[in-house]
């Protein structure tokens, strides 16, 4: 399967995004590749506030099951939580659990007025009622597979199909 050019899909979500950005939207990437993802959206779109990170780690339901995994990076909002309107970014949206767990932990820092989300790629298949807002593909893909954003030491980023027993 040929999967799209994320540069592409950066260009699509930025142009869902632009028809509502206000001046109080501030955009929060999750670790890995939301992060890279907001950061091209917080530069294409201009937005004003500082971007934030987050990684969900520590809210994942699935944390006693798998444990923490390697490379927790701290989280950092480094603008007023509360009542701020918030984009949050990731790379691929598959089960709904990892947006869950970035809703959680953004609470923790204070209470938004709306958070709305903004996924490059959206796979199906949610086990959650999660439901972006903003996508720049959706694209299909079996249970032995994931979808990855990779990102190379020039900085351009590239999606893989990966098989789970790879």
């Amino acid at each position: 399967m040929k999967l799209p050019d994320p540069e592409a899909l950066h260009d699509t979500l930025a142009a869902k995004i632009r028809a509502e950005l206000r001046p109080q939207t501030a955009l929060v990437g999750i670790h890995t590749g939301g992060v890279w993802v907001a950061q091209r959206l917080h530069g294409m779109l201009g937005v004003r506030l500082p971007m934030g990170t987050i990684d969900v780690a520590f809210y994942r339901d699935d944390y006693k099951k798998k444990g923490l995994a390697a490379g927790v990076r701290p989280s950092d909002i480094p603008f007023p939580v509360e009542d701020a309107e918030i984009i949050l970014v990731d790379d691929v949206l598959y089960t709904g659990r990892t947006i869950r767990a970035a809703m959680n932990e953004i609470f923790d820092y204070g209470r938004p007025n709306c958070i709305r989300l903004a996924a490059l790629v959206d796979r199906g298949e949610r086990q959650l009622p999660i439901c972006p807002q903003y996508v720049g593909a959706q694209i299909a893909a079996t249970r032995d597979q994931t979808i990855e954003l990779k990102r190379d030491a020039a900085g351009r980023l590239a999606l893989a199909l990966v098989s789970r027993s790879a």
